[in-house]
């Protein structure tokens, strides 16, 4: 990803894509309207942990900002790294309507120390199994924020 770009796209509550920018598209290697009416996870890489997105979700669920470094694959099997901040979208009686998120380039330096820990997390769920995988990776990660002393956001921003 160049350092100038900004990927971004908006999704529908469920997580249905219903915008990508250009560089959106260009990255993902996916037409428009093939991202369109998609759901988001079209792009996951099976690098990134489950427990990752089930805090961002409940993080954004809950009517929050979430910042977060994410591998994404493309359409032919490619990676790239992004910085994200996912933001709810409100509607006028103030719930949630969608969210929109803008990726920028991340320093190497933080995907460096970011992917170990996914790394970390990824393997303890696949030792226990899909059923206790989201658990698993979570408490790798709450047991890493522990011994540094900082809550998710704190390590996010300190990256």
């Amino acid at each position: 990803m160049r350092t100038d770009d900004f990927i971004v796209s908006k999704t529908s509550p469920k997580g249905i894509i219903t915008y990508c920018n250009p560089i959106f598209i260009e990255f993902s290697g996916y037409a428009e309207d093939e991202l369109l009416g998609s759901q988001h996870n079209i792009i996951r890489h099976p690098d990134m942990p489950r427990a990752a997105f089930k805090l961002a979700w409940d993080t954004i669920q809950a009517g929050r900002e979430f910042f977060a470094y994410v591998k994404n694959m493309s359409k032919d099997g490619s990676f790239y790294w992004v910085y994200a901040h996912i933001t709810p979208d409100f509607g006028g009686n103030g719930s949630i309507e969608g969210y929109t998120s803008v990726r920028r380039c991340p320093s190497r330096e933080a995907i460096g120390k970011i992917s170990g820990v996914y790394r970390a997390m990824l393997d303890a769920e696949r030792a226990v199994g899909a059923r206790d995988a989201i658990a698993a990776g979570t408490k790798v990660l709450v047991d890493a924020l522990g011994q540094l002393e900082m809550d998710y956001e704190e390590f996010v921003f300190s990256l």
